[in-house]
């Protein structure tokens, strides 16, 4: 019989990951594995997020940092597929204020990275999500968009330097405090999908990942499902997590 979500949360009190990174990749895949539009592969990777989401927080986790779209991303793909995923991120924004859950489970969305650079209309729809969810305080969504983990520690030094702090005041913690992740603790467990060529974390988040455990999965995102969900928490709470000791 397999375990479900409230039986994991009670079996895993205390061991299961209170930060969870998940690395959203097999879309494009997904949609040329079944001879299907690109954009098409991007809207079912966003309608299981929806459902996923929900999961991980009826296990039990509080916090979710999700990467979106990478700066590599927008450099690399072609500009038809990128004003489809600013669509979606629209639509998204709409969804979310307008479905009751967000409200009855305290959802609280906070988004990193170059929001300047996203069409006008993209970037005023995340900044309504952020104000919209700025007083919910039980839940948390990191949502890693234009993101990129070297750039966000070279803009961490550049305030710290701009704030005249003496070099040898600079420490982990002090860094940390000027990263955009500074409310968020460090991630516990990293979760990957579509990795069927290798193991890597593509810049995600490099500072808050470095005692994370890692899950990679052959499996592509819109095939991620509820029963994955399961084995990847129940995988984590086996696991001996050392952190350099």
């Amino acid at each position: 019989m397999e375990t479900t979500l409230e039986e994991l949360k009670l079996k895993g009190k205390d061991k299961l990951p209170k930060h969870v990174g998940l690395i959203i990749d097999g879309n494009r895949r997904w949609a040329k594995n079944r001879n299907l539009d690109t954009n098409f592969g991007h809207l079912i990777g966003y309608e299981n997020l929806k459902k996923r989401l929900f999961d991980f927080f009826d296990a039990g986790i509080q916090y979710l940092s999700l990467y979106i779209l990478s700066l590599e991303n927008v450099r690399k793909r072609n500009i038809k597929e990128l004003e489809h995923i600013y669509g979606i991120m629209v639509k998204a924004v709409d969804t979310v204020i307008n479905e009751s859950i967000v409200k009855e489970e305290n959802v609280r969305f906070n988004v990193i990275g170059r929001i300047s650079m996203l069409p006008d209309i993209a970037r005023k729809k995340i900044e309504e999500l952020i104000e919209f969810t700025k007083d919910h305080n039980q839940n948390f969504i990191n949502l890693c968009i234009m993101y990129d983990g070297h750039e966000e520690i070279v803009d961490a030094v550049k305030e710290i330097i701009k704030s005249g702090i003496d070099p040898e005041e600079v420490n982990a913690d002090l860094i940390k405090t000027h990263l955009y992740t500074k409310n968020f603790p460090p991630l516990d467990y990293i979760i990957r999908t579509g990795m069927d060529d290798g193991a890597r974390i593509s810049g995600f988040l490099l500072w808050d990942s470095s005692y994370a455990e890692f899950k990679f999965r052959s499996d592509l995102w819109p095939d991620y499902n509820k029963k994955m969900v399961i084995e990847d928490l129940e995988d984590y709470i086996k696991r001996n997590r050392r952190m350099g000791r």
